[in-house]
């Protein structure tokens, strides 16, 4: 299954606030306090396809911050491409894992055209 390069963008969703209706039919003048604008968080992930790219955003961004699916709103999903894909290059892909034994740091260096056939090389 071969892997996509895909930059996912999202962030917390806006609070809603609440509207006294009574107040409003009283015709008593409710001025909502203002709404700062939620950060903006953005990921570069390799997946097969949009679907599992989503899923691995929330999955890593619940990792890193308090925030959850439930709470959160992705804004695009983008693609990206290489911008000489002719060319050959040399990738060093930096990885952390779990053993039996702990955790353990890896690099390790690939040598192809594209960054994501780099990693499909892993």
């Amino acid at each position: 299954m071969p892997y996509h390069h895909y930059e996912v963008i999202g962030r917390r969703k806006p609070k809603e606030h609440k509207v006294d209706i009574e107040a409003k039919l009283k015709g008593e003048d409710t001025k909502l306090p203002e709404t700062e604008e939620p950060k903006i968080y953005r990921m570069k992930i390799f997946a097969p396809n949009t679907v599992v790219a989503r899923s691995r955003f929330w999955y890593f961004l619940s990792k890193l911050k308090k925030i959850k699916r439930a709470n959160g709103e992705i804004i695009a999903v983008n693609e990206i491409f290489e911008k000489q894909p002719n060319h050959i290059n040399n990738y060093g892909i930096w990885l952390r894992y779990d053993s039996r034994s702990g955790t353990h740091n890896m690099y390790k260096e690939y040598r192809d055209t594209t960054l994501t056939g780099a990693v499909e090389k892993m």
